[in-house]
């Protein structure tokens, strides 16, 4: 619940069962508190003292506004409401913030980029019109439209304006913790974690604070923070969410069943948990699983078509030698860009990564050299770094592919992908010693990472050889 004393509540990872505990109340049970302060009785029995369930546009509004998952049933059912609230009253400027913050998360949990997002923008941009220009509300959705659409800078404008104007409506700071990141200014987003603990606790803050302590390479504190979000959910769908990004967790470190067993809670709980199911083909072809796997991908990608996700499909297929399926997944991902792109996300990231490996990699390069100097984020970086490796310029690609995993340059995110990149180069540079470390790096944190480079990293592993057996210098 809201810290209103304004102390600062503890979010370390913690033990949930506190959270579950059951609350004794007696023979009071009947009685009901009504807003007014009317006191109510209500009948004895099985249904005395429980609480009826919000309809189903109560409940989105509850999620949007505070920032967590909501279910698309809930989330239409609201729409629709606002719609036709603000068509009765078209200067009802919060009616108008609460409609664009749930176009901007349909949009993202279906990947409508294209129908959403306009909308949205349209309706917050209305909302600032019609009602005050500081709205905090209203700003501090346009910064999740902005980080929804990858556009970091934008957001870090919109999420400073909504922290001006209410400092101390914590909903600002998740919005800025992300634009932080995505630019890359890592004491900037940790402060942004710090001002969010002192205003607020419950699994939204335990959730934020996970993303935070797995950049920091604190993956153990990551996973509990997680646990506890998951076993504070207020719904059913936020606890999915909270779910899916646990099983992200545990994927990345090599935990194929735990990730596994993650997806699969997540989608039980909400059908609609699009991520889960992609997670769910991560850890089943990881598995070897794969007749499995694909159809989890497939899935995955009929309900949020995202790019990120058809790439991932299509270096599956690819890894399995089904060079045409892999090509139709990789066109996909080329026309998936393109539609979102329409809806003002940016695509240079996922369509770098994608023509570094399998198109063009010079068009990657610069590409990506435009995105690092927008918005120089470690993902960036490394993704820079690995282009520039496969065009050839391996000089230059260390630099970056140093900053996505050096401690000096914040990179101390825990990634497999990122080390076997970084081994790649230095053993294209002649550099033995430190290819070995990172190929085994890489393969300790997670043999799994990929269907399609793994096997490429333990390869290059063994090709690299044992670490010499030398006399130690006199």
């Amino acid at each position: 619940m809201e810290n209103e004393e304004g102390t600062a509540p503890d979010v370390a990872p913690r033990k949930a069962s506190w959270y579950r505990r059951p609350l004794f109340v007696g023979p009071l049970a009947g009685a009901l508190l009504l807003g007014g302060g009317l006191l109510v009785w209500l009948p004895g029995g099985r249904d005395g003292g429980r609480a009826a369930a919000p309809a189903p546009g109560a409940r989105a509004n509850a999620a949007v506004r505070t920032g967590v998952a909501a279910a698309l049933p809930d989330l239409a059912v609201l729409i629709e409401e606002r719609e036709s609230r603000v068509r009765r009253a078209p200067k009802d400027a919060r009616s108008w913030a609460v409609l664009g913050a749930a176009y901007v998360e349909q949009g993202r949990r279906t990947a409508d980029a294209a129908g959403q997002f306009p909308k949205a923008e349209r309706a917050l941009r209305t909302s600032l019109s019609v009602g005050p220009r500081d709205d905090a509300e209203a700003l501090g959705s346009l910064a999740a439209l902005a980080n929804a659409r990858r556009d970091f800078r934008a957001a870090k404008s919109w999420g400073e304006a909504a922290r001006e104007a209410a400092p101390k409506r914590w909903t600002t700071y998740p919005q800025l913790i992300d634009a932080y990141t995505g630019l890359g200014d890592h004491k900037r987003a940790r402060r942004a974690l710090e001002a969010l603990m002192e205003l607020r606790s419950g699994p939204a803050v335990l959730a934020r604070a996970a993303g935070v302590y797995w950049d920091q390479g604190r993956r153990e504190d990551a996973q509990a923070a997680l646990s506890d979000a998951a076993a504070a959910a207020s719904s059913p769908a936020e606890e999915a969410a909270w779910r899916e990004r646990a099983g992200q967790l545990a994927f990345e470190r090599g935990e194929r069943e735990e990730a596994l067993r993650s997806f699969r809670e997540a989608v039980r709980l909400d059908p609609d948990q699009r991520a889960a199911r992609a997670g769910q083909g991560r850890a089943l072809a990881a598995l070897g699983r794969t007749s499995e796997a694909l159809d989890a991908y497939g899935i995955a990608l009929a309900g949020q078509p995202l790019p990120q996700y058809a790439l991932e499909l299509g270096e599956l297929y690819e890894s399995l030698g089904l060079t045409g399926q892999a090509r139709a997944q990789y066109d996909l991902l080329r026309e998936r860009v393109r539609r979102e792109a329409a809806g003002g996300v940016d695509g240079a990231l996922v369509l770098g990564r994608f023509e570094a490996d399998h198109g063009d990699p010079g068009a990657a390069v610069r590409r990506l050299r435009a995105e690092w100097r927008r918005q120089p984020g470690i993902a960036v970086a490394d993704a820079l770094g690995w282009a520039l490796y496969r065009a050839g310029r391996h000089k230059e690609a260390l630099r970056y592919a140093a900053v996505a995993t050096d401690r000096a340059h914040g990179g101390t995110v825990r990634s497999a992908a990122y080390a076997f990149h970084r081994g790649m180069i230095e053993g294209a540079l002649g550099k033995t010693a430190p290819a070995r470390r990172r190929m085994q790096e890489a393969l300790r944190i997670n043999p799994y990472f990929s269907p399609l480079y793994a096997p490429v990293a333990r390869a290059a592993l063994a090709k690299l050889g044992e670490v010499p057996d030398v006399e130690p210098p006199a």
